[in-house]
């Protein structure tokens, strides 16, 4: 295994040239619809050998071994889930012998078919287990370096690297698809996703698949002012085209490499070819790109935190970031209450309130004499981590709860706080070190509060050197200056302000402040901490720890912002007053505003409030509200808007399951009163879905499902893997409205054009509707089917063939 100073040596020279397709050479070699790529290989061993080979004297500096789906989810739909380690170690043998010494060999990881928690049902230790024994066996099949690829889910992403670093650490390359709209299916960013797993450890981060050449290009030109790492492409031969029953990518190889100089200049240094692309593609490339020298990350190292769906840098010159300090117990017993009983109202309120009122993060701790703290802070983060997209700040007194949040978090946190005590710096700083985390700098010491500035920058000092022989850089870190109150020291305000103003201005560091300290035992608090905030901006602070629903305390925040400079324009502070002048900013509470049972319901669907929205039904239908009613005039309409908002990519798939499921423990707790009146929930059609012949793939089958569902159709799943046979048999028994068909390959997308025609053959008229990742809207046209993209389209479109099926009936 190549060590990773010597393939960083190697980017400091040249562009490493990746390697191009293997699925589609396989398929143009003989490989048949519906096979598993990883066993078929290991049957034709000689077949995989000579594409591995074929791109290597195409001028590949990189080839990934034939491993994509090598795992033991994937290869227990084949049942081979047992032979996961024999399997990767004996295809990356076929691929290191092929390629010889001279080419870096990198062990391929994708997906497990499965979103891992919290945005899915796969518990993330067990995605990191499953991804460590296919780590070992491509290790011992004698790889350079790991390369985790076509990541939709950011924390799946992470599960797999944290995998390769604690099972076999090597030097390791991560690339997520994007959408058109240039966000994952999961909706995040591409410079959040690098903030995340560059900070993790990765070694390069990049883009794969899903695009071509055009639309990749604007993923690496945002990545590449924030990048610490070398960045990878990987895009498609264009979008594929099908032709009978194979898929072809239409751009040819000159074209291809036509783009190589565009990702050169914006700062790539690996790239190289996904779906379509051929050794005649990679040679191609390597040629467009012989002369030209790389362009390394422009930065060492970043201020910046990340959540799954959006990222904050922390950056000098640059408006107060106020970190939202409700969701932390300590006073609030309401909060108390709810963490206790293990309730998460509370929490999503003052969550989504603080958002509003203009928190940048949200400190989150959940520390409660006798509560499980484990427990719930797993609750919390699985939460938080869908209801907002504001980053976390991590805050608790136990390193070992720490530890489950970083390990959990799909971002890069900020932890509070790590000081100078003994205990704290031995197992926090290597902690943040190994996730990657940004922390607060806390000058305290053992046994010792320091009240002077000169005490407080000594403790600074000492961390600091502590922290950077674990790799840190003053950009890691956050330093408090310790506010202490007034009330009991008269000059304690004055020693914070001249440790702020030290740090900013002579140790170069980020700042952050408790605000609200300083004027603990005093009257009127509110004018005290807004004049402190004012002062310590003055001073240079980057970060205040504050309640944003304290009116005095924002207004002077976005004053200070215009009189200090950094609101360019006053272009925040003009652009927050008109809004302020339009509407009023809501109050603050600790507690649940009371709502009417039907407002309740319709907020727990756009929510996704899975917990509650079982006993908010119950509460309607005891207010006295009909079932029937409930259904058509509530529920439905707020799962519409949920699919509103996912078309106006403002919820991506996370929010739209989490809706989807809410609505169907809704529907649950409604449908026995519904089958009592004598109506159904499902009675507006029926649907039949499945994935086609082939095919084992089914989270977008399963979303269109749940979808319809809730829009009251009556809906047959098949499953996956589905024959023609058993398709067109359910058709002439069960008669239903509409037939959809899913397919996530190239390979078997022809077999939805076979079923559509044999249906037409013996006389079935009903509508088919088509989707699926490799799926087009102009394919489906091709073969008399109607296309969506989506769960949210297809309920339109079903509900369009509905009618028009109607229409037909009464002409």
């Amino acid at each position: 295994m190549k060590s990773k100073e010597a393939i960083r040596r190697l980017l400091k020279k040249k562009i490493l040239i990746l390697d191009g397709a293997t699925g589609t050479e396989l398929q143009k070699r003989g490989m048949p619809p519906g096979a598993c790529p990883e066993l078929w290989c290991l049957e034709h061993p000689e077949t995989l050998s000579e594409i591995h080979k074929a791109y290597g004297e195409a001028g590949a500096d990189v080839v990934y071994t034939g491993t994509f789906g090598a795992n033991r989810y994937k290869l227990a739909q084949y049942g081979n889930a047992h032979r996961v380690r024999e399997i990767n170690r004996e295809l990356a043998g076929i691929a290191r012998r092929a390629v010889g010494p001279g080419v870096l060999l990198a062990g391929d990881i994708s997906s497990t078919g499965h979103f891992v928690e919290p945005f899915g049902d796969l518990p993330f230790e067990e995605a990191v287990a499953a991804f460590s024994e296919q780590i070992l066996g491509l290790a011992e099949g004698g790889v350079d370096l790991f390369i985790i690829e076509t990541m939709m889910d950011i924390q799946e992403a992470r599960a797999a690297l944290l995998a390769v670093k604690e099972t076999c650490p090597a030097f390791t390359m991560v690339t997520l698809t994007y959408e058109n709209g240039g966000r994952t299916l999961n909706g995040t960013d591409p410079v959040s996703a690098l903030i995340t797993l560059q900070s993790l450890g990765a070694d390069a981060v990049g883009c794969n698949c899903s695009t071509g050449p055009e639309d990749m290009l604007p993923l690496i030109e945002a990545m590449k002012p924030y990048a610490t790492v070398p960045l990878a492409a990987k895009p498609n031969a264009g979008l594929p085209r099908l032709e009978g029953e194979d898929a072809f990518f239409d751009m040819d190889a000159a074209t291809f490499a036509g783009h190589g100089p565009a990702f050169a200049a914006a700062g790539v240094n690996l790239l190289g070819g996904c779906c379509g692309t051929t050794p005649d593609h990679i040679q191609r490339l390597a040629e467009s790109l012989k002369s030209t020298q790389p362009r390394p990350p422009v930065r060492k190292a970043l201020s910046a935190v990340s959540s799954a769906r959006r990222y904050r840098l922390l950056e000098s010159g640059t408006p107060l970031v106020i970190v939202g300090e409700r969701l932390n117990p300590t006073g609030k017993k309401a909060l108390q209450q709810e963490l206790l009983a293990g309730r998460m109202s509370l929490v999503r309120q003052m969550t989504r309130e603080q958002e509003q009122l203009g928190a940048d993060l949200l400190d989150v701790n959940v520390g409660v004499p006798g509560i499980d703290e484990e427990k719930t802070i797993r609750n919390v983060l699985a939460l938080l981590s869908m209801a907002t997209e504001l980053p976390l700040v991590i805050d608790s007194a136990r390193v070992e709860i720490v530890e489950t949040a970083l390990r959990l978090y799909p971002g890069r946190a900020l932890i509070n706080s790590i000081s100078g005590e003994k205990e704290k710096m031995q197992r926090l700083l290597p902690l943040a070190a190994h996730y990657g985390a940004m922390f607060i700098l806390l000058p305290l010491a053992d046994g010792e509060v320091p009240e002077s500035a000169d005490r407080r920058i000594a403790i600074v000092r000492d961390v600091y050197r502590k922290a950077r022989c674990l790799g840190f850089s003053k950009e890691d870190m956050v330093v408090d200056g310790l506010v202490m109150t007034a009330a009991t020291n008269a000059n304690a305000p004055v020693e914070t302000l001249k440790t702020i103003a030290w740090v900013t201005s002579r140790f170069k560091a980020k700042t952050i402040l408790g605000i609200s300290n300083v004027s603990f035992g005093l009257p009127e608090r509110k004018w005290l901490n807004a004049s402190f905030l004012a002062m310590a901006q003055l001073s240079g602070l980057t970060m205040a720890i504050a309640n944003p629903s304290m009116e005095e305390l924002m207004s002077i925040k976005r004053a200070a912002d215009v009189l200090t400079g950094v609101d360019a324009q006053a272009a925040r502070y003009i652009a927050h007053s008109a809004r302020a002048a339009e509407v009023r900013e809501p109050e603050p509470s600790t507690a649940p505003t009371p709502r009417t049972p039907e407002e309740k319901l319709r907020t727990a669907v756009l929510d996704g409030n899975r917990d509650d929205i079982a006993d908010l039904a119950e509460t309607a239908l005891t207010a006295g509200l009909e079932a029937r009613s409930i259904v058509d005039d509530l529920l439905i309409p707020a799962i519409v808007e949920v699919g509103d908002l996912f078309d106006r990519k403002i919820y991506f798939l996370p929010q739209l399951i989490a809706s989807a499921e809410a609505m169907k423990k809704a529907l649950e707790v409604l449908e026995p009163r519904l089958q009592g009146s004598g109506t159904s929930a499902g009675s507006k059609g029926t649907i039949v879905m499945a994935t086609v012949q082939g095919d084992i793939h089914d989270i977008g089958k399963n979303i269109v499902v749940l979808m319809l569902k809730n829009h009251g159709y009556q809906v047959l799943d098949l499953g996956k893997d589905v024959s023609t046979e058993r398709l067109l048999e359910t058709i002439r028994t069960k008669t239903p409205d509409v037939v959809g068909l899913s397919a996530l390959m190239t390979t078997t997308m022809g077999s939805m054009k076979t079923a559509i025609e044999q249906a037409r053959k013996e006389g079935l008229t009903c509508p088919f509707l088509i989707g699926g990742a490799v799926v087009t809207r102009s394919y489906a046209e091709n073969i008399g089917a109607a296309y969506a993209r989506d769960g949210v389209e297809a309920v339109r479109v079903v509900e369009r063939l509905l009618k028009n099926a109607k229409q037909e009936i009464l002409t």
